[in-house]
């Protein structure tokens, strides 16, 4: 694909529905099941940002801003957001449904838990994200739908 997306000749909006269409979604395969730390959240944007100075011949040695490179490919970065909404849509529909996945996705297993510092939770990243205060809150907000796409809209609109 680089040969393709790095080609003069296709316009930067072709190049960027090459890179929604063929990319994107290997590089988001399984995205709703995972954990986003700050880190990996870097990464990701790292990786969008890679993408864009390729498609723009921008070398990584040249001192121009993220802002810009942005500005030049007329977007935004959207992969955190498209991420988040996958996870949240996913996170409704197992929480509609009654079962061992919605008691794995909460976190509400019986048992002892393990020492150190504890793994952050698919349902926490998400109330951040959502603005929902507590995780509670997200969990009931599943069950109605429409309250729950309401919820996701506003927190993409938002851009968190």
């Amino acid at each position: 694909m680089k040969t393709v997306l790095t080609n003069k000749n296709i316009s930067i909006r072709t190049g960027r529905g090459a890179l929604e269409c063929y990319i994107e979604p290997v590089l988001m395969y399984g995205c709703e099941a995972w954990t986003i730390s700050k880190q990996t959240q870097k990464k990701l944007e790292a990786t969008e940002m890679w993408f864009l100075r390729g498609m723009l011949r921008i070398s990584w040695t040249a001192k121009k801003t993220n802002d810009t490179v942005l500005e030049e490919a007329h977007t935004t970065r959207l992969l955190i957001s498209k991420i988040r909404k996958r996870q949240a849509a996913f996170f409704g529909h197992v929480m509609r449904r009654e079962g061992l996945e919605n008691l794995a996705t909460t976190g509400m297993l019986e048992g002892k838990r393990s020492r150190g510092k504890q793994r952050e939770k698919l349902i926490e990243g998400l109330t951040d994200w959502l603005k929902a205060g507590k995780s509670l809150e997200a969990i009931e907000a599943t069950k109605d739908r429409k309250k729950w796409r309401t919820m996701i809209a506003n927190a993409v609109k938002q851009g968190t």
